[in-house]
């Protein structure tokens, strides 16, 4: 947690249990991550994942791949994407994002910050910040110009290394107190999503439970969309 937060008092972990939804508010959406790896016959599977039901974003993941190689991956995907009307976001990298002309980037707290990146990118570029289980690093990010910001791990996950576990009670917090919209991420299965939909997530962000599923990814969206209400 942020240091700072602790100027913002505790925050009741009961405020999930009552939390209430505005109706006015979209409904919780999924929000798809790659696996590292997207070589091979990727592409096809992406486009099975995205035939299987409403996906709202699609994040571009992938480490230690310079940045040629990483577009020449990027593009098929891309494609697969915009012909799906799904949102093609680059993670970490602004530089990659605008070579691509892709439609956001994910900022993780040491890959700069937002006012950067929307002078980079174009007032209709879509900023994400990570913001871990700190109430003042997302509302930074706010002020700073993102148009979402995530939270989490929340529960175990093997994508990533992750230190920071919050209570669903922080989006239930600032969903409350905040129109922007924010994701919930890390270690999230059709098991253990409906909690965080509860809570005020505006979107789950999944990768290794739709890619790790063992009956594929388009069963494994299914299973997800059934959770949403969307299937």
């Amino acid at each position: 947690m942020d240091e700072n937060d602790d100027l913002l008092g505790p925050l009741d972990p009961g405020f999930a249990g009552r939390f209430e939804r505005d109706t006015r508010r979209p409904a919780c959406q999924l929000y798809l991550i790659s696996p590292l790896d997207v070589g091979g016959d990727f592409t096809q599977r992406l486009a099975r994942a995205l035939d299987a039901g409403p996906v709202a974003a699609f994040q571009f993941r992938v480490k230690n791949v310079d940045q040629h190689a990483s577009a020449r991956l990027a593009e098929p995907l891309q494609r697969i994407c915009s012909d799906r009307d799904v949102a093609f976001i680059v993670n970490d990298s602004v530089s990659l994002a605008k070579r691509l002309g892709a439609d956001g980037v994910h900022l993780g707290q040491g890959d700069g910050d937002a006012r950067d990146a929307r002078a980079e990118l174009g007032p209709s570029a879509q900023i994400g910040v990570t913001c871990h289980d700190s109430r003042h690093l997302a509302m930074d990010a706010g002020e700073a110009g993102a148009d979402y910001v995530a939270f989490g791990a929340f529960y175990p996950t093997e994508t990533k290394a992750t230190r920071h576990r919050p209570d669903p009670s922080i989006l239930s917090w600032w969903t409350t107190v905040f129109e922007l919209p924010c994701v919930a991420i890390g270690g999230i299965t059709p098991a253990n999503a409906p909690p965080l939909i509860a809570a005020g997530a505006d979107f789950l962000a999944v990768s290794g439970a739709v890619w790790n599923a063992a009956d594929g990814e388009a069963a494994a969206i299914g299973a997800f969309q059934a959770v949403l209400g969307t299937a």
